[in-house]
């Protein structure tokens, strides 16, 4: 434990003097906004750090932090666990909102009564068929942990009486169902709130964002307003693009030009004749990067407004074509993300790999993260035992069968070694076993998938959470990333349609994910996806205001 006035934030990183202000705040709620690439989820976890390495967040008090994507909540979680050690870490706990609802109603659940009743072990399913206590769908989590709150004092005292601060990142993305379970939870106690986010990326209005809500917050919750400007990701030439958007989308926030001074970083925009040949010029335009600039392909991302699977096809046959290796994010979804898929790969690779110091750490981390040397000691050796005995197995069944044929069984041998109780600890979620099951499923599904198309067990398990990999994702799913270099296709009327405040602001989130390099495509032709009968217009038109913002910074 240290002393308020001897902290320092972690790794020797300088903070601006907001970020500073807010990492250190003691006593009031904050709301804080920020462009893109300003560091706030870095901001969260040194402010963690100053809290549980102070004492602030007085023993045995914890830290909340709720976000809006399970990437995003395990990214912030890792980040406290680099700052401050496992030790201190293990009082964050770090949430999506509805896994957070899912806490309340799993701890909290007799409470449901009439058409609300909930079983022990209830499911949580896309569609449930009328009233039923056994299954609610994903849609039902937080207006039942409403419920459960305005219903119960006991409930609302437990969870005041766990947590002194609450962390919301992306909170310009809150809806009015999930503010109203905050002000429910935390209004009118002494517990800080720290609320996060940057009003240009709010791409959430089709789901019920509430316009104004840092003002809301601020007034509901006593919030001392920040604002923290400084882009730690763009090179320059980036952020002038960017910051004639931010004209258009919030003219108060311009950032002055001595800030923006530099001729650092690459913008090109691209029109072709049709989709085929903008799929060829992209797949050989990254082969360039990858082999002659030496660019880490997971360094490289495609992204598209909507329906990746529709738009990026001939994309990703040219990838594949050429052998570049290129991950999927609408059908991985989060599944890399969860500790128990992460736990398989690791032992995995444990078992088939060479060398792989890395996965080991990692897997003894998750197996014994707080235990004394004498635990682990053993439990390392109980492991090293294990594997050894299966290689030689492995060996003996390559023999007479296919390569890695038995790697399942392996693994679920290696599931009977530790206990149940290891398993559900890695995750909250895990602690009614349906969604630990469901993750176990999905991974071996996955992993069966990479298979096809890389027989090789260890390349395989190697971009399944793919360091190695191009990234194609929808906009929507890239909040948050940062990648070297950045594509977005289709820049065009017939895929930003609709509500274009909304859309300008899904631009910028795509536009502000590049900190080098980035290109802009579209084209005069799409031809209709095999198999694709809802509407598609075959003709196309540039969308010429976004393209607009580029032209006068392309080279």
């Amino acid at each position: 434990m240290i002393t308020v006035d001897a902290w320092q934030p972690a790794d020797g990183l300088t903070l601006e003097p907001n970020a500073l202000r807010a990492a250190k705040e003691q006593v009031h709620s904050l709301a804080l906004t920020a462009g893109p690439g300003a560091g706030k989820t870095e901001m969260l976890a040194q402010r963690a750090d100053f809290l549980l390495r102070t004492g602030t967040c007085r023993y045995p008090k914890r830290i909340l932090a709720i976000s809006f994507k399970v990437d995003a909540s395990s990214n912030l979680k890792e980040r406290v666990k680099h700052r401050c050690g496992s030790d201190l870490a293990s009082r964050f706990d770090s949430y999506t909102f509805h896994a957070f609802a899912k806490r309340i109603i799993d701890r909290f659940r007799l409470i449901l009564t009439g058409e609300d009743a909930l079983d022990a072990g209830y499911k949580i399913a896309d569609r449930k068929p009328g009233s039923s206590r056994s299954l609610i769908e994903f849609s039902d989590l937080v207006p039942l942990a409403i419920q459960i709150l305005q219903k119960s004092e006991i409930a609302r005292n437990a969870i005041r009486q766990t947590y002194s601060d609450v962390f919301l990142d992306e909170f310009q993305d809150c809806t009015n169902l999930q503010y109203k379970l905050l002000k429910l939870a935390f209004q009118d106690t002494s517990i800080r709130l720290t609320a996060v986010g940057d009003t240009k990326q709010k791409i959430m209005g089709w789901a019920g964002a509430l316009d104004g809500i840092f003002q809301a917050f601020s007034a509901d919750f006593a919030a001392i307003p920040l604002n923290m400007y400084r882009n730690f990701r763009s090179k320059p030439r980036l952020l002038r693009l960017q910051n004639e958007i931010i004209r258009v989308l919030d003219p108060a926030s311009v950032m002055p030009d001595e800030q923006l001074a530099g001729d650092e970083g690459e913008v090109h925009a691209w029109r072709f004749e049709d989709s085929r040949k903008e799929a060829e010029y992209i797949a050989d335009l990254i082969d360039g990067w990858i082999k002659t600039e030496q660019l880490p392909p997971a360094e490289i991302a495609i992204l598209i407004r909507i329906q990746l699977d529709l738009y990026a096809d001939h994309l990703m046959a040219a990838l594949e074509a050429r052998g570049i290796p290129y991950r999927n994010e609408q059908q991985i979804q989060d599944i890399t993300v969860e500790p128990a898929a992460r736990l398989i790969v690791d032992y995995l690779s444990c078992l088939y790999g060479q060398r792989e110091p890395k996965a080991w750490i990692r897997l003894m981390n998750q197996l014994v993260p707080f235990a004394d040397e004498d635990v682990q000691s053993n439990a390392r050796k109980d492991l090293d035992r294990l594997i050894k005995e299966q290689r030689k197995e492995a060996a003996i069944a390559a023999l007479f069968a296919e390569p890695f044929s038995g790697w399942w069984e392996f693994f679920r041998a290696f599931l009977k070694q530790i206990s149940l109780e290891t398993l559900v600890a890695l995750s909250p979620d895990y602690e009614t076993h349906d969604r630990l099951n469901e993750v176990v499923r999905s991974t071996k599904a996955r992993i069966n998938e990479l298979l096809k198309t890389e027989s090789d067990l260890p390349k395989a398990l190697g971009r399944f959470s793919d360091d190695q990999a191009v990234r194609i994702l929808t906009i929507h799913k890239s909040k948050g990333l940062e990648f070297d270099s950045v594509i977005i296709m289709a820049v065009e009327n017939e895929i930003f349609f609709g509500d274009q405040d909304e859309n300008r602001c899904a631009f910028f989130v795509g536009v502000s994910r590049a900190k080098r390099q980035l290109v802009l495509t579209h084209a005069d032709r799409r031809e209709r996806p095999v198999g694709h009968t809802n509407r598609w217009d075959v003709q196309r038109s540039a969308q010429t205001e976004y393209l607009g913002y580029a032209s006068p910074f392309v080279r």
